[in-house]
């Protein structure tokens, strides 16, 4: 600036968290490339799960503060990358993912915004073209992404190729207050989602009010987690049912775009037709035998209308299941840069949430 003025803040003696903003399919990433508490735990030699429990002990304020109003949003999300071998077991990079209530296990979208990233970050020393495989550590496991690379910056579309996703439960009844019996399934793809049509809530997953859906769908979620109890191959921590699915009922095989909502954590309304739901759907359908290996299936977000695609790509087993490696694949975008910073004396420092 000429006139020699800068931009405030003039002072920023408390937090300042520096990140990189992309979407993918409309839902937000919010990346922070480095937190110091995050390295000097991983120094420590913590797993990636129990650094989840310690972020979630001791750093909660950093999620709150970029997650939650003023500077996040009801729909934001957010990955935290860790460095360092301890936590990353060979990968290029783990990561954590945040949202407005807690920190998920997996998530497909942030995985094909963070394959971009770290071509574009340097983490990948030498990206080879057309196409660089990134290793991913995740709380729930290894993933792999492959972001095509033109010699000089990453492209879309990127694929993912997941931790083995499988069947948990089909045609489970379940007694939902104030909408009485429907039948759900149950599908793992990183996390645990119950999937059922719209329609047998009385509502359309393509016309109905976003209101509506969302508020059936946490009724889903709640019925479900009081009358079913989920169990995970590996490791406890990952038993959790993270979110209902509606969708608009065709699971057979087509060429036609299938449609759905994803609403998770406390009423978060995914924009995208999230990652981790396509792989938990293919796995579904794949065990009904609705689709085979290779066949790909168009997946639309029913809030912004982005598309990704699914395909199971190889039959496998996870503990006791008949599990399938499944391949995403859609479109992430950078949408800037931001510097963040926390005045002590600011009273809603680290963010609030009202619904």
């Amino acid at each position: 600036d000429p006139s020699g003025r800068r931009l405030p803040p003039h002072s920023a003696l408390g937090l300042v968290l520096q990140t990189v903003e992309m979407h993918t399919g409309g839902e937000p990433l919010r990346i922070i490339p480095r937190l110091e508490a995050v390295e000097a735990a991983v120094a420590g030699g913590l797993s990636l799960l129990s650094l989840r429990r310690e972020v979630a002990a001791t750093q909660d304020h950093v999620r709150r503060t970029l997650m939650h109003e003023p500077r996040g949003h009801a729909g934001m999300y957010g990955a935290v990358v860790v460095a360092g071998r301890a936590a990353t077991a060979g990968a290029h990079l783990a990561a954590l993912f945040l949202h407005g209530a807690g920190y998920s296990a997996m998530c497909g979208h942030a995985i094909l915004a963070l394959g971009r990233f770290a071509l574009d970050y340097g983490l990948v020393a030498v990206p080879s073209c057309p196409e660089t495989t990134v290793c991913l550590q995740c709380p729930c496991g290894p993933v792999t992404a492959f972001v095509p690379w033109d010699g000089h910056r990453s492209r879309n579309p990127v694929r993912f190729h997941s931790v083995p996703a499988f069947a948990a439960a089909i045609d489970l009844a379940i007694d939902v207050p104030g909408h009485g019996k429907v039948v759900v399934d149950i599908g793992y793809g990183g996390t645990f989602y119950a999937f059922l049509s719209a329609a047998q809530l009385g509502l359309n997953v393509c016309s109905s009010k976003t209101r509506d859906l969302v508020r059936a769908a946490s009724a889903v979620t709640e019925a479900v987690k009081k009358q079913f109890k989920l169990h995970h191959p590996e490791n406890e921590d990952l038993a959790f049912l993270y979110g209902t699915i509606l969708t608009d009922g065709n699971d057979a095989f087509s060429e036609m775009p299938t449609t759905n909502i994803c609403v998770f954590a406390d009423e978060q309304v995914d924009r995208s037709p999230t990652g981790s739901g396509v792989t938990a759907r293919i796995a579904l359908q794949y065990h009904k035998g609705l689709i085979q290996l290779n066949q790909t299936r168009t997946f639309r977000s029913s809030t912004t209308g982005s598309l990704f695609t699914g395909k199971a790509v190889k039959a496998t087993k996870f503990g006791d299941y008949n599990a399938v490696i499944v391949e995403v694949s859609g479109e992430a975008f950078y949408t800037g840069t931001a510097t963040f910073t926390v005045e002590e004396e600011d009273p809603l420092k680290f963010g609030f949430f009202f619904k």
